[in-house]
């Protein structure tokens, strides 16, 4: 009959099975579901199901019926480490599928082990409950075997693991697992004797369990590491309402959580609930201002970060300024253009102003004019050029315009040669010929000549006069001409004077003469108040005339 082992055999699965769920949830409970580190991190919570082998050694006393080795078995065991090398653990058994009823059993106690590059080295040690069931007596056979009565269990032993490269490690291969199991069981008086004498009995039966089978981990030891986050912010320095991003890097997150991120700032909006935000700068007094951002995967320590980093805002650059002016020189009345040249560092709109020293400056563009109207000449005029931004914030320069003084007034023309006298030619002893040149005026005409000679530019006035009895004899009045006529017909033939170096005029003094005036080039002739002759109407008198003796 076989129904009392399949009934413990199901009473030892439901125990192992609660034993296994109990220390797996217990290892859900403590070991958190995250990634296993790089390099060696034993885990929390180990979970062994396999087959065992029992060897069996003992008998039941006073009969004598001794236990065979158990072929077929089960084993279920559950480690829940407290530290990398030791941990509570409990281990079951179902040992009642051979030819003997065979034992079951739950135990408790601690293993230790020794983690190494792909294999792990343990060794345990367990006290438990079993229940162990009696002996076949194969000399009645078809009798009832001893009951399955309770029974105490003693166990010590060890074995080696296999990391399998399947899964991040999260199952092993166990080798081997060798205990040494004692049971202790009192039978008590048996109402079936199955050989006569035998009213039941006790037990000590020990033996060697090997096992096999695999092992599936849980969690880990070195817990994982904790959430790092870094932040930067870029551009910085920026001017104010320039946009600027803030950039968070987290590690160590958990790819299967979501986490979640914040940000503030102490200056600005900021807007974002990614990895990055976006910080509007718009009205940002300047100063160095603070970003700080958090990320999440849950509330436990490790699992969230925070950040921060710094941006600065400065204060808008002033415009820059050049003016020149165009001429810098110029006389006193003229003009000159003004020209302005501002810049804005951010292109900020610019207006411009100007003022001046002295005279007018007009304009409102980067171009002026400065009128110098009234200006006292010699003077220096300083032209101011501003420019202004639409931030108020302005900037100077100048430029100099400089007025011609007026020219140095002319020399005074030197004074105009002056004309000068020179000797008269009477004509009072030929009363025959009273305007023939005789002998006795030789002498004052080559004065005359030799005058000329040295002035080359000079001129001779040749200035004839005559007496009113004269005039009232001819009525023509042509007494003076004559004498002048024949005067320069004398130099011209016989002293060689060009003609057009002598003028011949009348006078109006009172006497027979030929006076006569010297005028250098450019002399004032105002003083000779004379009458021009007109040559073609007086006929010459030759002078050979007066050689002729009476």
């Amino acid at each position: 009959m076989v129904y009392r082992p399949l009934r413990h055999f199901g009473r030892f699965g439901l125990a192992a099975c609660a034993v296994s769920l109990a220390v797996a949830s217990l290892s859900a409970q403590t070991a958190p579901s995250t990634t296993a580190p790089v390099g060696p991190n034993p885990s929390k919570v180990d979970i062994f199901l396999g087959y065992s082998y029992f060897g069996a050694h003992g008998q039941v006393k006073p009969a004598g019926i001794a236990y065979s080795s158990v072929n077929e078995g089960a084993i279920a065991e559950g480690v829940y480490f407290f530290n990398k090398y030791a941990g509570a653990d409990i281990n079951s058994t179902n040992h009642i599928l051979g030819g003997n009823d065979g034992m079951w059993s739950v135990s408790g106690g601690l293993m230790v082990r020794a983690p190494m590059e792909n294999f792990t080295v343990f060794a345990h040690g367990l006290v438990g409950f079993a229940e162990l069931g009696g002996p076949n007596n194969e000399a009645a056979a078809t009798l009832e075997h001893e009951p399955y009565q309770p029974a105490a269990t003693l166990t010590a032993g060890g074995g080696m693991d296999y990391d399998l490269p399947f899964f991040h490690n999260k199952f092993s291969l166990r080798l081997f697992q060798a205990d040494f199991r004692y049971y202790h069981a009192d039978f008590g008086p048996s109402t079936t004797v199955p050989t006569p004498g035998v009213l039941g009995g006790r037990t000590n039966l020990d033996g060697v369990d090997l096992s096999t089978g695999l092992v599936m981990h849980f969690g880990h030891i070195i817990p994982p590491p904790p959430v790092t986050y870094t932040c930067t912010v870029a551009p910085s320095p920026v001017f104010p309402g320039d946009p600027v991003t803030a950039t968070g890097t987290a590690v160590n997150i958990e790819p299967k959580k979501t986490a979640s991120y914040k940000w503030t700032t102490s200056g600005g909006t900021i807007s974002g609930t990614a990895p990055t935000a976006a910080i509007d700068t718009k009205g940002l007094a300047p100063g160095t201002y603070t970003v700080k951002g958090t990320v999440s995967e849950g509330v436990k320590p490790g699992q969230f970060a925070d950040c921060s980093a710094d941006f600065m805002v400065k204060a808008f650059d002033p415009p820059t300024l050049s003016c020149s002016a165009n001429p810098s020189t110029l006389d006193s009345g003229g003009s000159s253009t003004i020209t302005a040249t501002g810049m804005s560092p951010q292109n900020r709109a610019l207006t411009y102003s100007y003022s001046s020293s002295a005279g007018v400056v007009n304009g409102t563009t980067s171009t002026a004019t400065l009128s110098t109207t009234g200006v006292t000449p010699g003077s220096t005029i300083t032209v101011t050029c501003q420019v202004t931004d639409d931030l108020g914030k302005s900037a100077t320069a100048m430029a100099s315009v400089v007025l011609n003084n007026p020219p140095p007034p002319p020399p005074p023309p030197p004074p105009l040669p002056k004309v000068s006298d020179l000797c008269a030619v009477s004509f009072e002893r030929d009363k025959a010929r009273p305007t023939r040149v005789d002998n006795e005026a030789k002498a004052c005409l080559d004065d005359l000549a030799l005058s000329l000679q040295r002035s080359s530019d000079a001129t001779l006035d040749l200035i004839g006069n005559g007496t009113e009895k004269e005039k009232k004899h001819k009525a023509e009045a042509k007494f003076g001409a004559e004498r002048a006529v024949n005067t320069k017909d004398y130099l011209v033939k016989e002293k060689g004077i060009d003609a057009s170096r002598i003028k011949v005029l009348t006078g109006t003094a009172d006497e027979k003469t030929v006076t006569t005036v010297l005028v250098p080039a450019g002399a004032d002739t105002s003083s000779i108040t004379a009458t021009p002759v007109d040559e073609s109407t007086v006929k010459v008198q030759p002078r050979h005339a007066a050689t002729k003796k009476k």
